[in-house]
């Protein structure tokens, strides 16, 4: 007999982009305190996955390796701002990557969405990683 836990999982049809769009957008409502100020005019949407150009724009060649991108209304790309905004900011979540690393992974998918939103706009935002880390940890004991 194995140590490893045996995990049994009712699974159907894997969750789409509206049931992933409707869990992060009830997230954004959720996050750690020191993100509030950041997301309060925050859209987040879900694709499959990254298109061309973020891919080129980020050096990423593995649709899978990118998770999410938050993409900044002032800026044009990487580097070069704009000079005035033309919309909101947006955080955009890569629903196939997500489950993948789901699957990998073998935990909760709000707890996996609501950490992916935690890393990406806290990377945004110049957190340090510890801070990063510490707002996943805490965020995560508020829930039990």
């Amino acid at each position: 007999m194995s140590n490893k836990k045996n995990i049994i999982m009712n699974f159907g049809n894997p969750p789409g982009l509206d049931d992933l769009q409707v869990m992060a957008e009830e997230l954004l409502d959720n996050l750690p305190d020191e993100l509030q100020d950041y997301v309060e005019d925050l859209a987040v949407i879900l694709e499959n996955f990254p298109d061309d150009t973020v891919k080129l724009d980020l050096n990423v060649e593995d649709d899978y390796d990118l998770l999410g991108y938050y993409s900044c209304a002032k800026q044009l790309s990487p580097g070069i701002k704009k000079k005035e905004a033309e919309g909101e900011d947006t955080l955009i979540l890569y629903r196939r990557p997500i489950l993948d690393l789901w699957a990998e992974e073998e935990m909760d998918l709000s707890s996996l969405v609501r950490q992916i939103m935690i890393e990406e706009i806290g990377s945004h935002f110049e957190f340090s990683d510890e801070d990063i880390e510490d707002m996943i940890e805490i965020h995560h004991q508020g829930l039990l």
